[in-house]
């Protein structure tokens, strides 16, 4: 389905969004990063159309996530919605589903179920406490954010009852292995009542590996809830194996509330004290090393900036204050990047040299050009006015052009504004000649667009010979924008310069000298901003702290794009460290890992796609409708130097992915 651009121009506009990273029914979630903060979101994206009936689950959702605040409890940051998608940009937690990492362990030790427990019931306590119920407690809706710790997630389901917690409610819904046997019989329940009865199925889950009540027959597996009867394995404790009693109780009155289970004696073994379930981040608390932030960046008083904000609208200015929280809670520093003045077309920061299938942009620790999958925004790149897109087939570099281009808000000092900039532009640019006009980006230092910071440590007299070595300039003409002498690019693989491929190489990398604008991290561009170069930097030399930076860093752009070190990324299988979702294997060679899954996948009717080592595998229903996706990719584990596989559930009961995934591998003999 194509992508509007006016859909999705709000949510560019203040966000780069990346590969997706997990999607649901009817909803996709994809990496994003927050432009002005530099942190990392998780983007929900919905089309209302597709939602259909469920949209209401969706503003129950959103409401309710408006409503909480816990350090156990996944962050709502910005709700973005047009006429046909709604965004919810929430927090990212990298460590993925609880589910994965208990298939990874197999199960988890006691003590280390207590720790992930004792968090499962500070949050279910805090949330009770507010008047919610949750409903679909299951360990696919507990992510593991940085710090190992758990963000619960996924209140669609959640009901908040006019008369309180305690009133009754009818609906039957939530994941039927975890469903408290009231709620399969259809009578009226409480719904903190059900929740110790899911908590209970996943404490089990945690402890065991498997369900306490599972079968593919849900009428077989309903019965088995209604009776209330399961296996505990000769490994549990007999702590453990009382406090599941307790919570999976047939009669509700019978099973321990969340209260009872804050100081259970099995809970508070090895802690000897409650569990702490007050929110450490209330809603309404305001910080004031993040309202100064904000105010100096906006170019407002601290009053009408905390006014701002305790608006709570969910917006980018909620959005902001909240990840500059995050960040500060977590000893970063309280800082933000200059907000880019829009243009003239309401055009994005994602769209000001970010706007192709594979974006370029400088990472945070050196001046290398990571290549990062922009898929998301890529339908819609070829209509957009103010990029011209170089010529390249697998991968294009979005150049703006010279008349008309996204800048940066200058620094308050200079006290000039972008429209007097943008003029006094066009004026120099009229009585410059062709070539002049295609070194203007770097000469002009008062509209900087953007200016390289110096090396973080001083330059060895290594990196700089390094440096030197390519120099972004045609053969015949030896003169960089400073007027100093470089060197002519030569070709990688040697001989002559004036045949045919390497001009044309040639050409290209003369193009790609013209490129102004780029990403940088909000460090990068705080320090850039501190480090314009003023009326002599046109005196600045080549191997200077500034265009020794621009030549790395388009140096390794150039690597980037050859094909033939596009070709070489793609050769081999990816070298990761080991991860708990990664599979070991006894193997060294990976293309017969490869091979062996390969084999295997048709038997198992599984259809699939192949893209270099990387397998996207589908299941299908009885309706052409997806049961199951889920990616399967050989990898090299750094330490030890064998074969791994990666694994990663996008859609499907958990479960039955489980089962899946592990008959494939055991199948496969790896």
């Amino acid at each position: 389905m194509p992508v509007e651009r006016t859909e999705h121009h709000e949510l560019f506009k203040y966000y780069e969004v990346y590969e997706t990273i997990g999607s649901g029914g009817f909803a996709k979630v994809k990496l994003g990063r927050h432009i002005l903060t530099g942190e990392n979101v998780a983007i929900k994206i919905m089309n209302k159309k597709d939602l259909g009936d469920d949209l209401p689950r969706v503003k129950v959702e959103i409401e309710a996530m408006k409503n909480l605040s816990h350090q156990h409890v996944c962050r709502l940051y910005q709700v973005i919605e047009t006429s046909t998608q709604i965004f919810m940009v929430l927090e990212y937690c990298p460590g993925g589903e609880l589910f994965d990492y208990i298939i990874a362990k197999d199960r988890l030790s006691e003590e280390e179920t207590r720790v992930f427990f004792r968090q499962i019931v500070s949050a279910m306590a805090y949330v009770h406490s507010q008047g919610y119920a949750h409903r679909d407690l299951k360990p696919e809706n507990l992510l593991i954010d940085e710090d190992h710790n758990l963000k619960l997630i996924d209140f669609g389901l959640c009901a908040k009852p006019k008369g309180g917690l305690g009133f009754e409610l009818k609906t039957c819904c939530g994941s039927p292995a975890y469903a408290a046997p009231e709620l399969i019989q259809g009578k009226a329940y409480i719904g903190s009542e059900a929740d110790v009865w899911s908590m209970g199925v996943l404490l089990f889950a945690l402890l065991c590996g498997y369900l306490p009540f599972d079968d593919d027959n849900c009428m077989v597996l309903y019965r088995k809830i209604t009776r209330g009867t399961y296996e505990n394995p000769r490994w549990l404790s007999p702590g453990s194996v009382l406090l599941l009693n307790q919570m999976m109780q047939m009669d509700p009155k019978r099973r321990l509330s969340v209260r009872h289970l804050l100081d259970h004696p099995w809970v508070m073994k090895d802690y000897n004290s409650p569990v702490a379930w007050h929110s450490r981040q209330p809603l309404g608390h305001i910080d004031e090393d993040c309202i100064t932030e904000m105010a100096v960046n906006m170019k407002r008083s601290r009053a009408s900036t905390t006014a701002l904000v305790k608006e709570w609208r969910y917006d980018q200015t909620t959005a902001t204050y909240l990840l500059l929280l995050s960040k500060k809670q977590r000893g970063k520093p309280v800082r933000l990047r200059l907000e880019p003045a829009v243009c003239e077309d309401s055009c994005s920061p994602l769209h000001q040299g970010l706007q192709t299938r594979e974006a370029l942009h400088f990472s945070e620790d050196e001046d290398a050009v990571i290549v990062g999958s922009l898929e998301f925004c890529s339908d819609y790149i070829d209509d957009c006015p103010w990029v011209s897109v170089a010529n390249n087939k697998d991968m294009r570099l979005a150049s703006p052009s010279v008349e008309k281009k996204c800048v940066y808000s200058p620094t308050p000092e200079r006290g000039r504004t972008t429209a007097q900039h943008r003029q006094e532009r066009r004026d120099r640019d009229h009585g410059q000649t062709s070539e002049n006009k295609e070194n203007i980006a770097v000469q002009e230092t008062d509209v900087e667009i953007f200016a390289l910071p110096p090396p973080r440590t001083p330059a060895s007299s290594k990196k700089n010979a390094r440096a030197n070595k390519k120099v972004l300039t045609t053969p015949n003409q030896n003169a960089n924008v400073n007027g100093t002498k470089t060197n002519a690019v030569t070709p990688k693989g040697g001989g002559s310069a004036s045949k045919e491929p390497d001009k044309k190489r040639a050409a290209e990398f003369k193009e790609l000298a013209n490129v102004e604008i780029l990403a940088f991290s909000p460090e990068r561009r705080s320090r850039s901003l501190d480090m314009a170069v003023t009326g002599d930097s046109g005196k600045k030399k080549r191997g200077g702290k500034v265009f020794g930076s621009l030549e790395r860093g388009l140096d390794k752009m150039i690597t980037m794009l050859t094909p033939g070190k596009k070709r070489a990324l793609r050769d081999g299988p990816r070298k990761i460290k080991v991860q708990y979702n990664v599979t070991l294997t006894s193997q060294t060679n990976p293309d017969q890992v490869l091979n062996q899954i390969l084999s295997i996948l048709p038997e198992k009717n599984v259809d699939f796609t192949q893209k270099g080592y990387t397998l996207k595998c589908r299941t299908w229903g009885d309706f052409g409708k997806v049961t199951m996706a889920f990616e399967l990719e050989v990898c090299l584990l750094q330490r030890p130097e064998v074969v791994g596989i990666r694994r990663q559930r996008l859609k499907g009961d958990a479960w039955v992915y489980k089962h899946l995934v592990e008959d494939i591998l055991s199948t496969s003999s790896i």
